[in-house]
């Protein structure tokens, strides 16, 4: 039987969590569901091979889902919104 990967990256928090019911609620029988966990060093290199900016995050079949895709911290948005510019 063939299966679909179906990753989930977390670093335990509530929000993680959520993700990690939503997902378990939408799986079939042809889903493989890991957690793959932020915390540990293996864990943060999966993510980052595939380009996960933020948690929590979803792949599937080794692709980053199209949701979780170009989040994160973005230097040109922070420096835009004011961060390193001192007040007057």
């Amino acid at each position: 039987m063939t299966t679909r990967k179906v990753e989930i990256f977390s670093a335990g928090c509530p929000l993680c969590k959520e993700t990690e019911e939503m997902v378990n609620r939408l799986t079939c029988s042809s889903c493989e569901v890991s957690v793959v966990d932020m915390h540990d060093l293996m864990g943060a290199s999966r993510a980052k091979a595939l380009g996960v900016k933020s948690v929590p995050a979803v792949a599937v079949d080794g692709k980053l889902a199209d949701c979780c895709a170009g989040r994160g911290p973005d230097e040109a948005t922070l420096i835009t919104a004011g961060l390193g510019q001192a007040l007057s």
